[in-house]
């Protein structure tokens, strides 16, 4: 049987450290970067990023919005740097934050997790809030092919807070129980001592304590955005995630971008360098 997804991660991080490089192509860096702000600008910039993250990072996040934004054309580029990065032996999740319900939920996921489709990536971040059940679809694909899911949880967006610190009949805030529930079916699905194929998105600056969320079981691993131009360091990372900083996704993309084309290679380096001291890979 093939590794899981958790364990693929999980091994990519011990092997490369936490280090998430974001590719957001956003027309400001387009700009500073001397490319258009067109489809043909968004696929050199992602693929200038995957030529430089390669070989120094386990993990690349394409925020799929801003390729989106150009239509077809922008798809297309998107579908080449989706491809880049996974042929790079990169592990690649595709940002998309989907969620519906029914059909049209398990179709976003094919479309994004199918092997051979031409936006397959190797996880996808989906939002819970029509209901966790309402991804049981999602979790069955992605468990058929070995790939991951990322689940919102607690983001660090103040927009955020008055629904998911929200609490039920249960005494949880939203965000605890989501967790519960994704957790459960990790329990379900990760053999004892794997960690589970599905991930939760947690901020880097989120409080756990006024999250009402804690430490969980099985393992899964942490996507954190939040780090670098939001203002978490890498000197954050066990403070801030505790028992549970083994398995974070350290995500960041402006703070790293903005050093341009050129220095781009050099900048990821160092930014990895720090993270491989603080996490003790």
């Amino acid at each position: 049987m093939s590794e899981s997804f958790g364990e693929r991660v999980r091994s990519a991080l011990h092997a490369r450290g936490p280090l998430c490089v974001g590719i957001d192509p956003h027309a400001a860096l387009l700009a500073a970067w001397g490319l258009t702000d067109d489809a043909q600008g968004v696929r050199e910039f992602g693929l200038r990023t995957v030529e430089a993250a390669t070989g120094k990072v386990a993990v690349v996040k394409l925020q799929v919005s801003f390729f989106e934004r150009f239509g077809s054309r922008g798809i297309g580029a998107l579908e080449d740097v989706l491809g880049a990065a996974r042929a790079a032996g990169l592990l690649v999740i595709a940002d998309a934050k989907r969620g519906d319900i029914g059909s049209t939920m398990d179709d976003y996921a094919r479309a994004w997790l199918t092997p051979g489709s031409p936006l397959e990536a190797d996880a996808l971040t989906v939002s819970p809030f029509l209901g966790v059940g309402a991804l049981d679809g999602t979790f069955a694909v992605a468990e058929t092919y070995g790939k991951g899911v990322f689940v919102l949880a607690a983001t660090s967006n103040p927009e955020a807070e008055g629904l998911q610190r929200s609490t039920g009949t249960t005494g949880k805030t939203v965000s605890a129980s989501v967790i519960a529930e994704v957790s459960a079916r990790n329990a379900e699905l990760a053999p004892a001592g794997e960690w589970g194929s599905f991930g939760f998105v947690i901020g880097a600056t989120v409080d756990w304590t006024q999250a009402g969320i804690g430490a969980f079981s099985p393992a899964a691993p942490i996507l954190a955005p939040g780090f670098g131009a939001q203002g978490a360091t890498p000197t954050d990372l066990r403070p801030r995630f505790g028992e549970m900083s083994e398995a974070v996704i350290a995500s960041e993309s402006r703070s790293i971008l903005s050093a341009g084309p050129v220095d781009l290679a050099e900048a990821i380096s160092a930014r990895a360098a720090e993270y491989l001291e603080v996490a003790g890979v």
